[in-house]
């Protein structure tokens, strides 16, 4: 009985000693750890340009993100509208991007509809509380947050620098791009800034 426990307890110390030195075995048979990749999507209204993109990619690498190295850029946009083309967003949903950075409004609505859980970054939106994107600029909620140009509130600050820019202007025309809601409120404000100088 004493020579089985013996052996008993030299088995268990064996094993024991020989469980410690797994780990280090292990450890020295793992390959190199790799370096996790944060997935980014942009999504554009249109074609964004590479200056656009250059920009973004600077800003992500003064921060230590690398493309190729510890970052993925997937950049997409429709061919047409995003009503010619709904499936562009929910395509870059189903990428497995962790983030989407939305340029536009019209990028921002087609990102709502593709995704309600991956966090959306907005840019270049001219009203997101009046867009129904955010509650408010302070306390924005749901997985959408981001930039605001607040172009509302600066056209008919535009419309006054172009009269003083061009003294005896009685014409002005305005380029919206249709597709684009945030442009209805901006061309009613618009005009009514026009209206307001007797133009």
């Amino acid at each position: 009985m004493q020579f089985d426990q013996l052996k008993r307890r030299e088995f268990i110390t064996l094993l024991g000693g020989a469980a410690a030195a797994w780990p280090l075995t292990a450890r020295a048979q793992e390959p190199a750890p790799t370096v996790r990749q944060a997935r980014i999507g942009i999504l554009s209204a249109s074609p964004p340009t590479p200056a656009m993109l250059n920009a973004f990619r600077e800003g992500m690498r003064e921060r230590g993100y690398i493309e190729g190295q510890n970052l993925s850029i997937d950049v997409r946009w429709p061919q047409g509208t995003f009503e010619q083309d709904s499936a562009v967003a929910a395509q870059l949903a189903r990428a497995s991007v962790e983030v989407i950075v939305a340029w536009s409004t019209p990028a921002v609505i087609a990102a709502r509809r593709g995704t309600s859980t991956i966090p959306i970054v907005m840019v270049s939106v001219g009203d997101p509380v009046g867009a129904g994107f955010i509650a408010s600029l302070a306390r924005p909620g749901g997985n959408i947050t981001g930039l605001s140009n607040i172009t509302v509130d600066l056209s008919p600050k535009l419309v006054e620098l172009l009269v003083d820019l061009v003294p005896g202007v009685r014409r002005i025309g305005v380029v919206g791009n249709a597709y684009n809601p945030n442009v209805a409120v901006q061309l009613r404000v618009t005009e009514d800034a026009i209206r307001n100088l007797g133009l």
